[in-house]
């Protein structure tokens, strides 16, 4: 079909549509602002429905009233708001446009809701002759807000909960710092004390033997025969008790090297060092051992981690020896795949479980720290007077020692 657009240009309009003949009323009928004009009685001289129906009126039972008496009245808190203060009426008193969101507006039913709204001054020929007052209802914005608001502050709580459970480790890390370095300074005195005790002792003996030996044997060549006879039988009971001080000058020798590092550790590695510890463990404390390790297929961990190991099974049974009061000790040991699980559980008389997470629990600390630091956890359960199970759980890694 063909169209002839210069035949469509050149027809003469139609005449106006009766509905477009008032384009202001259909602008306040079309727009969901609420808008009304004051004159300077601050009476109403239009409203659109909008605004009317928001503060719970027909736009006719509007008309002529006062609109800071209908619907601005008061503030917020009920109290009453002078006409010489409105911001509206400032807009052609004193030819102050305004925007206000602060403040509310009042319904027909005496209930208030927040709004935002602007005031312009109308203008003719120079002077003022009213204002035109726009209008939202923002309760659902203050909402929002609120909303915001409530979630900022919730977040600012998680905030400084979080900043004060981590200033609370940190300060437990400083005390386990210090307590560590106070046991290590102990420990280095324990063991001076050992050494200077027992092989200091044993050796200042041995000198003062040789030396009786030294002189004595100055002395034979000056004797007769019955006295160098008697004098030999003397020298030999100060060997043989100089013998049974160098036996014993080892022996703690060894008990010490024993209790700095064992050598079964180094030598025979740490399934057996476990067995061993938890051997003495029992004898020296008088305790019945339940003894179960499954280790046949399982290799040895590399050296750091096996001492880890052993030093938290060391601690495990130093708070067994310490806290239970127990008569039986039940240790169980297993790897599975290449995950070790090692558990220590005695049948005294336990302890509340805040008391295995308190601020002082240093030995607690450091056994969940070691086991942190190579990726394993340690789950403690207790209760008093139902024992205390304490239990590790740590994954070998792929690369470990054959074993010995």
């Amino acid at each position: 079909m063909h169209i002839d657009a210069h035949a469509l240009l050149s027809r003469p309009l139609a005449p106006a549509s009766e509905a477009w003949r008032n384009p202001l009323e259909l602008l306040l009928a079309s727009t969901g602002e609420g808008i009304y004009g004051v004159d300077l009685e601050g009476l109403c001289v239009f409203i659109n429905l909008a605004g009317a129906r928001m503060i719970g009126f027909e736009p006719h039972e509007v008309l002529g009233r006062n609109m800071h008496e209908l619907t601005h009245h008061a503030h917020a808190d009920g109290h009453r708001y002078p006409e010489a203060q409105c911001p509206i009426f400032n807009a052609f008193r004193q030819g102050l446009p305004c925007r206000i969101d602060s403040e509310v507006f009042w319904r027909r039913d005496g209930s208030a809701f927040p709004v935002e709204y602007s005031s312009h001054p109308i203008v003719d020929q120079g002077e003022v002759r009213g204002a035109v007052v726009t209008f939202v209802d923002i309760t659902e914005r203050r909402r929002a807000a609120d909303a915001l608001q409530r979630a900022k502050d919730e977040l600012e709580e998680r905030v400084r909960e979080r900043t004060g459970a981590l200033e609370t480790a940190l300060h437990q890390v400083r005390e386990l710092a210090a307590w560590s370095e106070t046991v290590r300074e102990e420990e280095r005195t324990r063991i001076a004390r050992e050494v200077h005790d027992e092989l200091g002792s044993l050796l200042v003996a041995l000198k003062m033997d040789v030396n009786w030996m030294d002189k004595r044997l100055a002395e034979q060549t000056q004797r007769s025969p019955d006295a160098a006879e008697d004098m030999r039988s003397r020298m030999r009971c100060k060997c043989q008790n100089m013998s049974r001080l160098i036996e014993n000058a080892v022996d703690n020798v060894g008990r010490i090297i024993t209790d700095l590092r064992p050598s079964i550790l180094d030598h025979q590695g740490l399934w057996a060092a476990l067995e061993w510890q938890a051997q003495e463990f029992v004898q020296s404390a008088e305790l019945i051992l339940d003894w179960h390790m499954d280790v046949a297929t399982a290799p040895e961990p590399p050296e750091p981690m096996a001492m880890a190991v052993f030093r938290i099974f060391q601690e495990m049974l130093s708070n067994v020896g310490r806290h239970a009061q127990a008569n039986r000790l039940s240790v169980h040991i297993a790897v599975q795949g290449m995950a070790l699980q090692l558990t220590v559980e005695d049948n005294g008389v336990g302890a509340p479980p805040q008391a295995f997470a308190a601020a002082d629990a240093y030995g607690v600390m450091g056994m969940r720290e070691r086991a942190r630091h190579f990726g394993g956890d340690i789950q403690i359960d207790s209760a008093p007077g139902q024992g205390t199970r304490m239990c590790l759980t740590l994954v070998l890694p792929v690369e470990t020692r054959s074993p010995t």
